[in-house]
């Protein structure tokens, strides 16, 4: 890794690190979303309500239900006197959750649902609708109930996000209203009723922000323990499906995530690959690139030229050239005179250029008949081309 790949890297961490910094030391925004989960702390969750239940029915197992109530209530066991709580915004059943729904109850047990619509199967089913009068801006909604045993001396007040729902049409058959609120015309609007379901109850609230951490932190918990104090079950299921803010992890890798040890397994080993990468690019040096050498031209044209004289038969200019290109290597790379072949010449070209005294005096002679003769033939160029391969220069 070089230097300048060092300064980006270097930037871009302090600059990845002063992010992080701002975005923890900066004020978070308050989120106004439903959730209604029992893990969620924010305004709308139901992080309060759920865990005050132990105190509020002690000794009562209490189970979250993270699936789906059709496949919950379809696998579970036949009981009576249990209680099973919906909390929403909205409440969309499909026919297939309603009627495993139905059965439960009918078995003899109790279903609190709480939202500000319920859906068309609902409605339908149970003979209700809802209505949501958007129009209603009061700052205060004061919601009581209609038995003398939970009025109150305090006010109970909400408000903050809210457009009060209310049951515009009920079957009086079978529904009992249990609570109420004044709307704007001071016309009575009941937002908390009961109908009867074979051997068990719905019981069914329009106004779930009740049971929110918003309202219940605002000392107005008196009121959803009021809402309560119908119930005496022997066991309780939270549901924890149909709510706004369940998490819903849509990846390919869910099944992954969702397992504590395979999503170890899963984050270790990509900050494992993180870790070779990083180390290795450091360690191991660039690639060199292959340089393609470059060609020889003047050997090739060299021998194009030999080619051409063989041709054309003109040994005599062959033999010529070879005799001169020798002279001058002895000339420029032993630096001797080539003008006398004399005794002392051949001795001298002996000794430096490492050959016997033989064949130096044949090359020599070979060389001075050659020069004497006009003419030269094919076999004098293969004789002085032996010779001359055979006579090296050092």
């Amino acid at each position: 890794m070089d230097k300048r790949a060092k300064r980006i890297l270097m930037a871009f961490g302090i600059a990845v690190f002063a992010l992080i910094v701002v975005e923890l030391s900066s004020p978070k925004p308050i989120d106004w979303r439903p959730s209604y989960t029992s893990t969620d702390k924010i305004p709308f969750g139901s992080y309060v309500f759920f865990n005050e239940l132990d105190a509020i029915f002690e000794n009562t197992p209490i189970e979250r239900v993270t699936q789906d109530p059709y496949e919950f209530l379809k696998n579970k066991k036949s009981s009576q006197g249990e209680l099973y709580i919906f909390l929403n915004n909205h409440l969309n059943f499909d026919k297939e959750q309603f009627n495993q729904l139905s059965e439960f109850v009918y078995a003899g047990n109790t279903a609190l649902m709480a939202a500000s619509n319920f859906g068309n199967v609902i409605a339908d089913s149970l003979l209700v609708n809802t209505f949501n009068d958007y129009r209603d801006l009061r700052p205060e909604i004061a919601p009581k109930f209609y038995s003398p045993s939970l009025k109150t001396d305090s006010l109970v007040v909400f408000g903050k996000n809210m457009y009060p729902a209310s049951f515009s049409e009920i079957d009086s058959v079978s529904t009992t209203a249990l609570g109420y609120f004044m709307d704007e015309d001071d016309e009575i609007r009941h937002n908390y009723i009961k109908i009867e379901h074979g051997e068990g109850y719905f019981y069914l609230m329009s106004i779930p922000e009740a049971f929110t951490n918003y309202y219940l932190l605002k000392e107005h918990q008196q009121y959803a323990e009021n809402a309560l104090s119908y119930f005496n079950p022997s066991k309780i299921y939270w549901d924890e499906y149909i709510k706004s803010g369940r998490v819903i992890i849509s990846s390919k890798m869910r099944f992954v995530l969702t397992q504590p040890a395979l999503k170890w397994a899963y984050y270790i080993t990509i900050l494992g690959l993180l870790l070779f990468v990083i180390f290795k690019g450091k360690r191991e040096q660039r690639i060199i690139e292959l340089i393609t050498p470059l060609k020889n031209d003047t050997k090739d044209f060299t021998a194009t030229i030999g080619d051409l004289h063989f041709q054309y038969k003109d040994f005599t200019n062959i033999v010529t050239k070879r005799i001169t290109y020798f002279l001058q290597r002895v000339r420029s790379e032993l630096y001797m005179t080539t003008s006398d072949f004399d005794t002392t010449f051949i001795k001298r070209l002996s000794l430096k250029s490492g050959n016997t005294p033989e064949d130096t005096q044949e090359l020599i002679n070979f060389i001075n008949a050659l020069r004497s003769k006009p003419v030269h033939s094919e076999e004098d160029l293969i004789k002085l081309n032996k010779l001359l391969q055979k006579f090296t220069i050092h």
